[in-house]
């Protein structure tokens, strides 16, 4: 199940369900220990004798955000119990603190008391095993605790704190759970629990007729008693409500802090635009991790999950989010690569967020043989990315300190694992993990990683290796022209495989990535051989149906939901119909001539959530989301692709006018 509703700051993040429960909860690292892994902390109402869960059918829920930030706008209404929430949630911009206003109104003519239950489902470590529960008297609070994680709640009305509470059991020896305990309305009071352990508790209000009140609740995070004892009467001595305007006003200020036309695109746009980079903020790591997605509900389908580092997502994020104006959010990034490079030069599969070796399907062995069990372009990539850096921020003395850790070690390995012959990139797997082989978009990310190597060089005098880099980066472009490019299909390969003869198995397939050989700088977008080949993606992986959009490649069975293959060559993607639309941008003439682009852009608009949340890719027939969401690249390529229409329609208009 997506997660159409996340709120974070580089430390805490925090993700919704669309029934409104909170499913994910990260800390210290975003990515890394997840205290609720995908259970249920969830809020319920009690009126009147009637009690009901807002997970629970009978609500209707409209999930949001403010207006460019990352508070959310969240109304539930349930007709028969006569009651409607306006729920506002945040955290804090730069404590581990989760705030939450809900304003409850009553729709009925009667004074009605009304008490709002608050359950806690932690497993604290990612784990149940040695929880505590336990009721503070002394601050009024309940607080989980294990080891280094402290997780305190609290809350206040008008006039009252927490009105009940119990700590409890749960999934153990028949136990429930304290959330069975509040559906009478009332809590048991318990005051500790160990082990497998949840929490419930309970604000009171009485409404007036047709009158509403507002309660404040607040989860302060830390890794000790004093820590979370801190951040609650800092929440008290502020008050709830200026907290959660303050991080209201913060986002409003970070998304606007560039000035940014945008041309003649329209407000739907420009707004999933500003959503866009507050969405992927969250996604970011403080230490510089950019994680792929936190949607812990893809455990269910491959054992393992999305909250890793792929240098290569985090590369195409970073320039994204660099040519936005946000090279400060992102400039951690770089050092965490830095610190991950091997001696060798080049860097894994993929990293959790506090810098370890991820998991990895990728093995050093085949037929017997050794292998590199990497993605060349990953570390092409990041050298691309950082002289993105560089271009857009002029940042000279960062890129500077990472010229001889960073930079230089990651270029002599691209020049290292070339091809002695053919001066390809020697095999590696491709983008989507799935084959080893020689790529074309792998060649043309090593091509821009031996660039943009080549420029640092230069900028820093190093004369010598700015030949070096240089001279292999066209010895790599000129091999993909001889051997890549097929002139009996009048288009480029995806790319091939060594034979045990040592010639190339021709790998015929159309696949989007094919789009890297303008994107990345190999050639330019109306060369007849680049416009033959994106014709050929653009024909080929269209999905006919009425969703549309474009899949990755012929036959994609990743999630697949259709088997006429002719019609719905895959699941269509957000990232590959955008890259489609960057390639038309990038061969216009004429402001008409972006015509098509501006439509992939609504396209993107119309198939996102209804709180502006991109997925990965779309189910062909329904346009449901399919896999994780939000996914940090989908959400990174929109922006990169609007900042790309702003540029050429500006150029174009300046042309028309001169």
């Amino acid at each position: 199940m997506p997660r159409p509703l996340v709120v974070g700051n580089g430390k805490l993040l925090i993700n919704f369900d669309d029934r409104l429960r909170m499913r994910d909860l990260f800390y210290p690292y975003v990515g890394q220990l997840n205290h609720v892994g995908g259970h249920y902390c969830k809020l319920g109402i009690w009126v009147q004798g009637r009690f009901s869960w807002l997970d629970e059918d009978g609500w209707e829920r409209r999930l949001g955000y403010r207006d460019e930030s990352l508070v959310t706008d969240v109304t539930a209404r349930h007709e028969k119990l006569g009651l409607s929430l306006c729920i506002a949630d945040g955290v804090h911009q730069r404590d581990p603190i989760y705030l939450k206003q809900v304003r409850v109104r009553n729709h009925f003519a009667e004074t009605r008391e009304v008490r709002l239950f608050f359950h806690h489902d932690f497993s604290l470590n990612e784990t149940e095993v040695g929880d505590t529960s336990v009721y503070d008297p002394l601050l009024h609070t309940v607080y989980h605790y294990k080891r280094n994680v402290y997780i305190m709640v609290n809350g206040r009305t008008a006039e009252n704190g927490i009105f009940q509470y119990s700590v409890g059991i749960k999934r153990f020896n028949y136990a429930e759970g304290t959330w069975r305990d509040a559906e009478d309305g009332l809590l048991e009071g318990n005051t500790i629990a160990q082990g497998s352990v949840d929490s419930t508790v309970s604000f009171r209000l009485v409404l007036e007729p047709l009158a509403e009140q507002t309660l404040y609740y607040w989860m302060c995070v830390g890794d000790t008693y004093p820590a979370v004892k801190e951040l609650n009467q800092y929440v008290l001595d502020s008050g709830a409500d200026r907290l959660l305007s303050r991080v209201d006003v913060y986002w409003r200020r970070w998304v606007n802090k560039e000035e940014q036309s945008f041309a003649d695109l329209p407000p739907e746009v420009i707004r999933l635009y500003k959503q866009s980079l507050l969405i992927i903020q969250t996604q970011i790591d403080q230490h510089g991790a950019i994680l792929a997605a936190n949607d812990s509900d893809i455990l269910q389908y491959n054992r393992d999950h999305y909250s890793y580092m792929w240098p290569r997502d985090g590369a195409l994020v970073a320039s994204a989010m660099v040519r936005a104006g946000y090279g400060g959010t992102v400039a951690p990034f770089f050092r965490f690569c830095r610190d991950a490079l091997t001696e060798d030069g080049y860097l894994l599969h993929k990293y959790n967020p506090d810098g370890s070796v991820g998991s990895s399907w990728h093995p050093f062995v085949r037929d017997g043989e050794y292998q590199l069990p990497i993605q060349e372009d990953e570390t092409a990539l990041v050298l691309h990315a950082l002289w993105e850096m560089y271009r857009c921020s002029k940042q000279i003395e960062f890129c500077q300190r990472l010229y001889p850790t960073l930079v230089r070690p990651a270029a002599r390995f691209l020049l290292s694992h070339l091809h002695p012959e053919w001066h390809l990139p020697l095999p590696s797997y491709d983008l989507w993990e799935e084959r080893r082989g020689i790529f074309t978009f792998t060649s043309a990310t090593v091509y821009a990683g031996l660039k943009a190597a080549a420029r640092f060089a230069q900028l820093f005098g190093d004369d010598h290796r700015f030949q070096r880099y240089d001279e292999g980066a066209e010895r790599v472009r000129a091999a993909m022209l001889q051997h890549l490019y097929d002139p009996d299909l009048g288009r480029f390969l995806r790319g091939g495989y060594l034979r045990s003869d040592g010639k190339l198995e021709k790998d015929e397939t159309v696949d989007s990535s094919l789009y890297g050989l303008f994107a990345l700088g190999v050639m330019p977008a109306d060369d007849p051989r680049v416009v033959s080949t994106m014709e050929a993606v653009r024909r080929s992986l269209r999905v006919d149906t009425p969703v549309g959009g474009i899949a990755r490649y012929q036959g994609d069975p990743y999630f697949r939901k259709a088997h006429d293959a002719a019609r719905v060559p895959g699941n269509p993607w957000i990232i590959c119909t955008l890259w489609v639309a960057d390639w038309e941008i990038a061969k216009a003439q004429s402001l008409e001539e972006l015509g098509e682009a501006k439509k992939r852009l609504d396209w993107v608009v119309r198939h996102a959530m209804e709180s502006g949340v991109l997925s990965e890719q779309l189910d062909p027939y329904t346009g449901e989301p399919v896999s994780v969401a939000p996914l940090t690249w989908s959400h990174a390529t929109f922006v990169a692709t609007v900042l790309r229409y702003v540029d050429k329609a500006n150029e174009l208009k300046q042309k028309r006018e001169r």
